[in-house]
């Protein structure tokens, strides 16, 4: 497999770590960022190359910030020459999950400039340091997604709708990238087990064992780590811009 240079957000913990743990474990050189403390995560990623024998790096961001967007692909440059693909994984829940009703347009605005701005305009300069420096690799962004940009959630509705924008910005990016050889692909999480779902947790139980997904257990963020690795190997370069489900058949429509 071709070893490629990594940069995925949010991936301090959940599914972020679980994307980072299993492209390290490829082979791959692989920087995260996420706002955690800088001596925390470094440290993290000081073993994670000595572990997996590769380099590895964590950067302070916050991914809604446009001057943290360019701070973090020049350290990323400046330490690992190139890039090669981008893992949008970064997003937030609300911080109170409320009915449509009673919404708050500052809940709007975070939910939608942490999942949907953030990551449109990281995916912009990224896609813009790769073009200058073209090195013949296998080049790609993935985006995280989720099932609720097709499942309607009332009360935590500005969630579902950055969602369903990130399925059209992975189509867009696909659509423009193409000609810049940048494969472009979304994959849609199911029910997760997460700091994101904690809250939730008893819920889910009862759903999963009453038939919510076909197969019957949570999805763990290892899913979601294979996946990307799969991406990311090239194994499906020939199909830029396509979503993959990773959600135990929750999606399958059934009688």
């Amino acid at each position: 497999m071709e070893k490629l240079n990594v940069l995925v957000t949010g991936g301090t913990r959940g599914i972020g770590a679980g994307i980072v743990r299993a492209l390290a474990g490829a082979g791959h050189h692989v920087a995260f960022c996420g706002r955690g403390e800088a001596e925390k995560y470094s440290a993290v990623a000081a073993d994670l190359e000595t572990e997996f024998k590769i380099k590895a790096a964590y950067y302070q961001c916050d991914v809604s910030s446009r001057d943290d967007h360019a701070r973090l692909l020049d350290s990323f440059l400046a330490d690992f020459g190139n890039l090669d693909a981008l893992v949008n994984n970064a997003g937030v829940a609300p911080e109170v999950r409320a009915d449509l009703l009673e919404m708050t347009p500052e809940s709007f605005d975070r939910v939608m400039n942490i999942n949907l701005k953030g990551p449109f305009f990281l995916t912009q300069l990224a896609a813009k340091k790769i073009k200058a420096n073209p090195n013949g690799k296998f080049h790609a962004v993935v985006n995280i997604g989720s099932v609720s940009a097709e499942y309607a959630s009332i009360n935590r509705g500005e969630y579902c709708l950055s969602k369903a924008a990130v399925a059209m910005a992975t189509k867009l990016w696909a659509v423009r990238l193409a000609d810049e050889g940048i494969a472009v692909y979304e994959l849609r999480p199911g029910v997760i087990r997460s700091d994101m779902t904690g809250p939730v947790t008893e819920k889910y139980d009862k759903m999963i064992a009453n038939g919510l997904t076909l197969q019957k257990r949570w999805g763990l963020p290892e899913d979601i780590g294979k996946a990307v690795k799969m991406l990311l190997s090239g194994t499906l370069a020939y199909s830029t811009g396509q979503v993959i489900q990773i959600d135990g058949g929750l999606t399958v429509e059934r009688f």
